[in-house]
């Protein structure tokens, strides 16, 4: 009984909780956007590290008002949490990931670039080490042929969580830098060039390096 009160809490009444707190938060911030110039046509990869995913729904919403988006989120615990919590704020959801569910999870994104569907990853999900590159986000560009998009933010007052992906939560009333870097590509790149490249990309605008 006592694990079913848990699993509810977790999964329903914590994620609603927290998706209103995360709107106050970005509706108080002041925010700056600093977005490149995309084809709004295309379909992408969004690239983002695991302890920068609060604010990112918002920087996507703003950059693709029109465009539908799904994140691969992990099948355990905490992934069902975060998968709640970005649908609140419409954000859709792959489940899977490189340690649980992976094989599917790629084959789910791969049709969904192919549908028109943007996905997001965080490549150093969902266990770390922070600012790793796992081989999903690389396969799936080079099956597909997407282009990946990095997305980062910079708040100016933050809770940093002790926690091995320093999840940073932006304080109220903050000044928020929203980025999205260059589209850019692995195609005929090894799968550790391939890495470095994400990596390299990924850390140009990154809070804490």
């Amino acid at each position: 009984m006592k694990d079913k009160i848990k699993h509810y809490l977790v999964t329903a009444i914590v994620p609603f909780i927290l998706q209103i707190i995360v709107r106050i938060i970005y509706l108080s911030a002041k925010k700056r956007f600093h977005h490149s110039d995309i084809n709004q046509d295309e379909t992408y990869i969004v690239a983002l590290w695991h302890g920068d995913l609060l604010m990112q729904p918002f920087n996507y919403k703003k950059l693709r008002p029109t465009r539908e988006v799904r994140v691969i989120v992990s099948k355990h615990k905490d992934g069902e949490a975060i998968r709640k919590t970005v649908e609140y704020l419409g954000i859709g959801s792959i489940s899977g990931s490189s340690s649980k569910g992976g094989a599917k999870a790629l084959i789910t994104a791969i049709k969904a670039l192919k549908k028109g569907v943007d996905v997001a990853i965080t490549p150093d999900g969902p266990r770390g080490p922070i600012y790793s590159v796992a081989d999903g986000i690389v396969a799936i560009s080079q099956k597909t042929g997407a282009k990946i998009l990095p997305f980062s933010s910079k708040p100016t007052k933050y809770w940093k969580i002790n926690s091995w992906d320093k999840f940073i939560v932006p304080k109220p009333f903050c000044e928020i830098d929203f980025y999205v870097g260059e589209p850019f590509d692995v195609d005929g790149l090894s799968i550790e060039d391939a890495k470095k490249k994400v990596l390299e990309k990924m850390m140009e605008n990154q809070l804490d390096k």
